[in-house]
C-alpha cells in the first residue's frame, strides 16, 4: 500500500522501489540498490537522479566511489511544501496574462474522483475559520471510496475548526466523530445516493455513482432555500 501511496504523490514506480530499498538497506552503491530492486543499473541511476533533484536522496563520495543515502521520510513534506510555494509565486504571474475577464459561473459541473476532490477543497477554501456548513444524505461514501482523501479532508477541516452538522440514517450511528461535528439521525428507510453540502452561500451535490459526479450551485438564495430544508429536518431528527 505504501508504494501505491507514494505513486499517488507523483513518484514513478522505479523511484519508489529505489527509495524504499535505500530505506531498508541504508547507504549503498548503485549496484547493490539495483540488486535489491531487481532493476538494471541504468534504471536505478535515472531514478537516483530524479530523487536527488527532489532532495529524497543524498550522494556521497567514499574512497572515490559514489554511494547514495536516503533522506529522512519527512523530506517528502518539505518537497511538497516547496512545490506549493512555487505555485503561489506562479499564479499571480499567470493571472496577469489573462486577456479577458472571467464571468462568474453560477453552476459548475464535475466528474470523477478528481472532480470530487475539487468540490470538497472548495468547501475548505470557501468557509472561513470556525464557520458552519451542513451535510445531508451522507452514506459514508467518501470514507468508503476515497479513504485516504477522506482523512486528509477531515484533518484540514478540523484545522480550520469548521463546524459541521450532519443528517444521516439511524443505522449509520458511529461513536467516532470530530469534536467539531454534530449529528442527528433520520429513519433507516431514508436512503440517498447523493450527498448535499450547504456552505458559504453555495450548494454542492455529489452523486456517488460508479463514476461520481458533482455540481456546485453558487447562489445565495438557493443556499438559503436548502438551508431552510435542512434546518426543518434537523429540528425533527433524532439526537
Amino acid at each position: 500500500m505504501i508504494e501505491e501511496k507514494m505513486r499517488g504523490l507523483g513518484f514513478s514506480d522505479n523511484e519508489v522501489k529505489v527509495y524504499i530499498a535505500l530505506l531498508k538497506v541504508g547507504k549503498s552503491k548503485a549496484g547493490r540498490i539495483a540488486k535489491e530492486c531487481s532493476l538494471d543499473r541504468t534504471s536505478v541511476y535515472n531514478s537516483l537522479k530524479k530523487l536527488l533533484e527532489k532532495g529524497m536522496v543524498a550522494s556521497i563520495l567514499e574512497s572515490s566511489r559514489q554511494v547514495f543515502s536516503p533522506a529522512d521520510p519527512s523530506k517528502i513534506i518539505d518537497f511538497f511544501r516547496e512545490q506549493e510555494e512555487r505555485a503561489k509565486m506562479i499564479v499571480p504571474e499567470l493571472e496577469k496574462m489573462k486577456g479577458f475577464t472571467r464571468e462568474k459561473e453560477n453552476i459548475l459541473n464535475f466528474r470523477g474522483f478528481a472532480g470530487i476532490k475539487t468540490v470538497l477543497n472548495d468547501i475548505l477554501k470557501s468557509c472561513k475559520n470556525g464557520e458552519e456548513y451542513l451535510i445531508m444524505g451522507s452514506e459514508r461514501q467518501l470514507s468508503d471510496k476515497m479513504p485516504e482523501f477522506a482523512q486528509i479532508f477531515v484533518a484540514r477541516k478540523d484545522k480550520k475548526k469548521l463546524k459541521a452538522k450532519i443528517l444521516i440514517r439511524e443505522t449509520l450511528r458511529s461513536k467516532v466523530m470530530s469534536k467539531y461535528t454534530k449529528v442527528r439521525y433520520l429513519p433507516s428507510n431514508i436512503i440517498s445516493p447523493s450527498v448535499t453540502n450547504i456552505y458559504a452561500g453555495k450548494v454542492a451535490i455529489i452523486l456517488w455513482s460508479e463514476i461520481p459526479e458533482a455540481i456546485i450551485i453558487d447562489n445565495e438564495a438557493t443556499a438559503q432555500t436548502y438551508k431552510s430544508y435542512f434546518e426543518f429536518m434537523w429540528a425533527n431528527a433524532r439526537e
